[in-house]
């Protein structure tokens, strides 16, 4: 059984991404939507690792360096500044949370195919949340898109 290597990129990938929410969070302070909504996100994507816990214990959870570096997705080190920086800062976490989201769409069929109503209902809530965090992400490029392509710095 492989479910172990999906388990260990879910933890990893949530992690990743609460990580990424509160740079992007400090890096765009002056956005007061931008800090307290992503420091939001970060804490939900903490809780989604709380409440895979119990499953990774059972199943295992391979973070194994073996696995191809193309699995795996590396965080925001730095934000980067003005309108443009936003823009593609927000652009990164997208990338980072559809990794996220079709990581838990592949441990969801998993669960079906296992009969595992734990995994399954950890999977629904945790997947409902990341469709909301894709969401808001992309209604907030939507917003910051025209200022930061079309007016000049």
């Amino acid at each position: 059984m492989n479910l172990n290597i999906y388990l260990g990129l879910l933890h990893q990938g949530e992690a990743t991404l609460a990580e990424s929410f509160r740079q992007v969070s400090e890096g765009h302070g002056s956005e007061p939507d931008i800090h307290f909504l992503c420091q939001t996100l970060a804490k939900q994507c903490d809780r989604h690792e709380e409440v895979l816990l119990p499953i990774a214990e059972r199943y295992g959870k391979d973070t194994s360096e073996h696995e191809p570096e193309r699995l795996h997705a590396q965080g925001l080190s730095e934000t980067r500044s003005g309108p443009v920086g936003l823009l593609r800062d927000l652009q990164d976490l997208y990338l980072l949370a559809s990794l996220v989201d079709v990581t838990w769409t592949v441990v969801n069929q998993a669960g079906s195919a296992l009969r595992d109503a734990e995994l399954l209902a950890v999977v629904e809530q945790c997947h409902k949340e990341t469709e909301v965090q894709l969401s808001w992400l992309q209604t907030r490029m939507k917003q910051a898109a025209p200022q930061a392509l079309l007016v000049a710095d």
